[in-house]
């Protein structure tokens, strides 16, 4: 008598998928990895773009680009509305940032990875490429403990006493831009501590939500919009709260974001704003950094790399550690 398993078109599709996005951010990094100290920014960025539209479309999807990199800064792009995949299988929304920290990359500095998102057709907030506001803590506070308008000081104080310490108890992470000089000295005028990174807000907010090891407990300040819908997967699948606001300061930003359907130029979304439904999130390390190792070149030829895979609807966070020894699959040549 044989045994019949039938598993639910659903699990199918995540256990698939759950590896092969893998596949495509770890042929991204191997890609940019490659040109690690070599002050080309854009270089590594194409390089990373081309890998990842390249193994993007070997998958068994009917995928949309909706949150691309590269029209602020002309850098190469997987463009906002790109079609990949092998236009077979679901309807998918997809949010890339193929090398984030092009900076960090070219200087060999840590904290570089390539990163993207997947997630069920129209559950993606589309977003054209502009700043944003952001702040992020982590799991386990009431919901609005803190609140993108209030000031960063009321906010450390507001989370230092659901916290159960003092404002000096609190860490807040906060890109190293001058725009950030105001935000920076409402923070420390509470007694709290800044830790500051040069690149690398999606990192970033992610280390909010496990501050007993990262020591972070908030982040603040404004960054690029696919960042920050990347970021807002991730929180889906390991748990905290994010605010963000669009900054569309003038008249074409507005006209570009009203294509894309955001009707209110001034509204703050939550995670569930920007990332709604069942969502994977993966990013591999290009340079170690805290979160992730960098790829590695070993004398033998094997290349090692580390990926984070994470999943919204089971809270899954997996941890892939590979050895590659079939490296045709790179097209490093």
């Amino acid at each position: 008598m044989s045994t019949h398993i039938s598993v639910p078109p659903q699990a199918l599709l995540e256990r698939i998928l759950t590896l092969e996005i893998v596949r495509v951010t770890e042929r991204a990094a191997v890609s940019s990895a490659r040109l690690r100290g070599h002050g080309q920014e854009k270089a590594a960025d194409q390089a990373a773009v081309d890998a990842m539209r390249r193994e993007l479309n070997k998958l068994p999807i009917q995928g949309t680009i909706v949150i691309g990199e590269g029209e602020r800064d002309e850098a190469p792009m997987l463009f906002i509305g790109e079609k990949v995949g092998m236009n077979a299988g679901p309807e998918v929304d997809i949010a890339v940032d193929p090398l984030e920290g092009t900076t960090l990359c070219a200087k060999n500095m840590p904290g570089s990875i390539a990163t993207m998102a997947m997630a069920d057709g129209g559950t993606l907030l589309h977003a054209p490429d502009v700043y944003m506001q952001k702040l992020a803590v982590g799991p386990g506070y009431a919901k609005g403990v803190v609140e993108l308008d209030a000031t960063p000081a009321e906010n450390v104080r507001r989370l230092a006493k659901a916290k159960g310490v003092q404002p000096d108890g609190i860490t807040v992470l906060v890109l190293d831009r001058p725009r950030h000089a105001s935000i920076i000295e409402s923070v420390r005028s509470t007694g709290a501590a800044v830790r500051l990174i040069t690149d690398g807000d999606v990192a970033g907010v992610i280390h909010c939500a496990d501050p007993d090891n990262t020591g972070v407990d908030m982040y603040l300040g404004t960054g690029g919009a696919p960042e920050g819908v990347l970021a807002a997967v991730a929180l889906r699948c390991i748990g905290g709260q994010m605010q963000c606001r669009l900054i569309l300061d003038s008249d074409e930003k507005r006209e570009r974001a009203a294509k894309m359907g955001v009707n209110d130029p001034k509204m703050i979304y939550g995670i569930e704003d920007m990332a709604r439904g069942d969502c994977l999130f993966a990013a591999t390390g290009v340079t170690t950094g805290s979160l992730l190792s960098g790829v590695k070149f070993r004398k033998d030829g094997v290349i090692e790399t580390e990926t984070v895979v994470m999943r919204s609807v089971t809270g899954t966070v997996r941890y892939i550690k590979a050895e590659h020894r079939e490296l045709a699959k790179f097209h490093l040549d």
